[in-house]
């Protein structure tokens, strides 16, 4: 087996789906919107410098999931996939997914983005395996909390070595494309390490270790 790994944040879409849909949120009145937008901004910055304290991010991004019966969140899920991810595809992304579909790889999608937002992403671009923070499920309720690996930073690695030992599986080769200093553990575990439109901490590491960067941007 052959495994090519993709980020999805600002790597196979252009933008944060976790940051967007904080932002719809507040758009559509489903939280406070002044404070959660506020808040929601800080964590991202804080994410985008490699700061961010992920238990606490969670605690606040799985909050409002906890307030409205699960069919009222996927109704406003798909509004959001549909008005704000779709225009965030672009031509060289799907392009990069087909051309390893078309080489036979498994693909997989691994995201510090949690599941609720990133599946019907992941389903867009017909990728089967994503791991990405599992927000619980009790009583059909979300209760705020998850359950499993976080899958951010180190933790991408964790997940993915868990996710290979429950399956008995070793890949031959890998590949990960990302675009954030906060994947370089994992970027320096698989045997293809790609910086896509990389921020300026990882491409400064790609430049030192000889990785391959690449634009997907159009």
């Amino acid at each position: 087996m052959q495994l090519a790994i993709f980020d999805l944040d600002y790597t196979l879409i252009e933008g944060d789906s976790d940051h967007a849909w904080g932002q719809y949120l507040a758009d559509i009145g489903a939280v406070d919107g002044t404070e959660y937008a506020q808040r929601n901004q800080m964590f991202y910055e804080e994410y985008q410098r490699g700061t961010l304290d992920i238990q606490a991010f969670l605690k606040f991004s799985l909050a409002p999931l906890t307030r409205y019966p699960r069919e009222q969140l996927y109704a406003w899920r798909s509004q959001f996939v549909n008005d704000i991810i779709v225009p965030m595809i672009r031509e060289p992304a799907r392009d990069l997914v087909a051309h390893h579909r078309e080489k036979g790889d498994e693909l997989m999608i691994i995201s510090a983005t949690n599941a609720f937002v990133t599946e019907p992403i992941a389903a867009l671009f017909g990728i089967e395996h994503l791991l990405s923070t599992r927000p619980e499920i009790k009583d059909d309720r979300y209760t705020g909390n998850y359950v499993g690996t976080p899958t951010f930073q180190a933790g991408k690695r964790v997940a993915l070595d868990e996710w290979l030992n429950e399956r008995g599986v070793q890949p031959t080769k890998t590949w990960f494309y990302s675009d954030s200093r906060n994947d370089i553990p994992l970027l320096a575990t698989v045997d293809h390490p790609v910086a896509v439109d990389p921020d300026t901490v990882l491409k400064q590491h790609a430049e030192n270790e000889g990785w391959s960067i690449i634009s997907l941007r159009s």
